[in-house]
């Protein structure tokens, strides 16, 4: 199904068209890629090519990109696998991260996180004096609700004044704004292929070369015993040529980050400016978090796929029951706000008449609600 208006790309991006015919050239040539034969050969000289592009995204060397099946598995992997006696995580990482951190059974500390939803660096500092060492650090590099970019080289300058490992989830990140290995100072970057138009089920992890990694995953030891298992050669071929893609796509932010503004424009001129989080924050050039406070996200996102615009709420819903989001939580919006908040993100097919068509829309839900309050 073709939807009229795309507008949650932070979710997935839709495929690239150079993706599906890599994917489907791959796919119609068979080998595993650990065979030593031609075939074999044939397949590991396509990881190997995808390797390299993903790590000309990041500027890190082919032998430090560990390919996993997803960004969960990586955050995951990372969070298990990084050898570490106790972990100093931000309070607004991905749900992935922190139920890992919640699985790991190690000593947890939180970091704070201000109002405009930037971590409390002050905070970081004092969880890093009272943590066991080594220590991990996570802290996303951009978050996938509010699209707010954190300070990750400065936060590494204090990872690194305590002796601990920084992990950095960047996977909303990635093609959206540059990311260089050695300038973020991270120890451990974690990437998806299909939120910069690559195939689902394809993600990887970025190991600075010191960097201990103990697989979460064992078995063949495959990509050098720091994963184990076939590996998805059409998936991770794919994902080579989205990386490229992301990287030349990174000319087009500015072009995204205008359309933004003119629709938080428009959203203010209706509503106000409090109806956009974190509005004063250096924030990724393609989202928006929007807030109608008294109208649940969820009956937002309904409203809007009926308009034919697809966005996704803040906050989730699990068994019919509303959870108010934590990031909105932990920037201290009371629970009836955080419940009221929903995601539009911007992607390299989005025109203004998907700014038109969302902005009309947005003024026809508020009208409705506010009016029918008298």
């Amino acid at each position: 199904m073709k939807y009229k208006h795309y507008l949650d790309y932070n979710a997935t991006s839709p495929i690239r068209t150079s993706v599906i015919e890599k994917v489907a050239s791959t796919m119609a040539v068979v080998g595993n890629p650990s065979s030593v034969h031609a075939a074999g050969r044939g397949a590991r000289a396509e990881v190997e090519e995808a390797r390299s592009k993903i790590a000309a995204l990041v500027g890190a060397r082919p032998r430090d990109i560990v390919f996993t099946a997803s960004g969960t598995e990586a955050n995951n992997t990372v969070i298990m696998g990084s050898g570490a006696a106790s972990l100093v995580v931000s309070s607004i990482e991905h749900d992935s991260t922190l139920a890992a951190v919640r699985k790991s059974g190690l000593p947890v500390h939180m970091i704070k996180t201000s109002k405009t939803g930037v971590v409390d660096l002050i905070s970081l500092e004092q969880n890093l004096k009272i943590a066991l060492r080594p220590a991990l650090v996570s802290v996303m590099l951009a978050n996938n609700e509010t699209g707010v970019l954190q300070p990750i080289s400065e936060i590494a300058e204090i990872v690194q004044k305590y002796g601990a490992r920084l992990h950095t989830d960047a996977i909303q990140g990635a093609g959206k704004v540059p990311i260089d290995q050695t300038s973020l100072g991270a120890d451990y970057i974690t990437l998806s292929g299909h939120k910069i138009g690559g195939p689902q089920g394809v993600a990887a992890i970025v190991l600075k070369p010191t960097a201990p990694l103990m697989p979460l995953v064992v078995g063949g030891g495959q990509e050098l015993g720091r994963r184990s298992g076939t590996e998805n050669v059409a998936g991770i071929a794919g994902f080579g040529v989205a990386a490229i893609d992301a990287l030349v796509g990174l000319a087009d932010m500015m072009r995204l980050q205008q359309l933004r503004d003119t629709l938080e424009r428009k959203i203010i001129a209706i509503s106000g400016e409090s109806s956009v989080a974190a509005l004063s924050s250096e924030r990724l050039p393609n989202t928006s978090c929007l807030l109608m406070p008294g109208v649940k996200g969820e009956t937002q996102v309904m409203h809007f796929d009926l308009a034919s615009i697809c966005v996704s709420s803040g906050s989730a819903c699990s068994s019919g029951k509303v959870k108010v989001s934590h990031v909105l939580s932990a920037m201290g919006y009371d629970d009836t706000t955080a419940t009221s908040s929903i995601r539009v993100s911007l992607g390299y097919q989005t025109s203004n008449d998907d700014i038109v068509a969302f902005a009309n829309a947005w003024h026809t839900i508020y009208n409705r609600t506010h009016n029918s309050r008298g």
